[in-house]
């Protein structure tokens, strides 16, 4: 095993498999259902700040999506939201929890490449339940050693789960989509960021890239195996 670089963390959604896709078709049934109260952009807007001031009470995931989008449907509507709207919504949300796991291009490949020298670990936010099925049903599970679904990615985070295995975060790598999540923690933490770039990205995981020799971006995960060689 390279001791310069030990332990690999993978984001999940949106990094092995698709995520966001699910949000941004609900969020245009929303704006459908939604029609005669409120302009698309406006509703947007809307949800959007509900999502931010909820994060901290419903954390991420579908359920507290699915609990936005109804605050939000009752702001717009002045409390008269019918409770047909409420029902749709509901269904949507259950829609998304029981829809299958589709990988993302070379998802497989990448984490069983690093795997064979490396300790690989899955670090995850959002709803235990889902995220452990979806984990099931990608058929990814044997691949890592460790499985970390958490509130929120902070660099304390990444700190203490890399901090508890051989190597410590200076020889850790986090690889994902999310500048806010997967990478700018992960390097304040002292390990390696490397961003993932997803053709869809939530508005509130935006943040500028690290100014860092332990940021990196790369193409896809096809590119990553090379990367993980350089730095090894």
């Amino acid at each position: 095993m390279a001791r310069n670089l030990t332990t690999i963390g993978f984001d999940a959604d949106d990094t092995l498999w698709h995520n966001e896709k699910f949000f941004k078709l609900t969020q245009d049934r929303f704006a459908a259902l939604l029609a005669d109260h409120v302009e698309g952009h406006d509703l947007e807007t809307r949800l959007l700040a509900a999502e931010r001031r909820n994060i901290g009470h419903y954390g991420f995931g579908v359920k507290g999506f699915v609990l936005s989008m109804i605050e939000t449907a009752i702001e717009v509507t002045d409390g008269r939201v019918p409770a047909s709207v409420i029902s749709d919504l509901l269904a949507a949300g259950r829609e998304m929890l029981d829809h299958p796991i589709e990988l993302l291009p070379h998802a497989r490949e990448a984490v069983e490449a690093v795997a064979g020298d490396h300790r690989v670990v899955l670090i995850t936010k959002g709803d235990l339940l889902h995220q452990e099925r979806k984990l099931a049903q990608s058929g990814l599970g044997e691949l890592f050693d460790a499985v970390e679904i958490v509130s929120d990615k902070r660099p304390e985070t990444y700190a203490r789960i890399f901090g508890a295995l051989p190597g410590g975060v200076a020889a850790a790598m986090m690889v994902g989509n999310s500048m806010k999540s997967d990478v700018v923690p992960a390097v304040a933490a002292g390990g390696h960021g490397v961003f993932v770039p997803h053709d869809l990205g939530w508005a509130l995981e935006k943040a500028d890239a690290p100014v860092s020799e332990k940021f990196h971006e790369i193409d896809t995960l096809a590119d990553l195996p090379a990367l993980v060689e350089r730095l090894a």
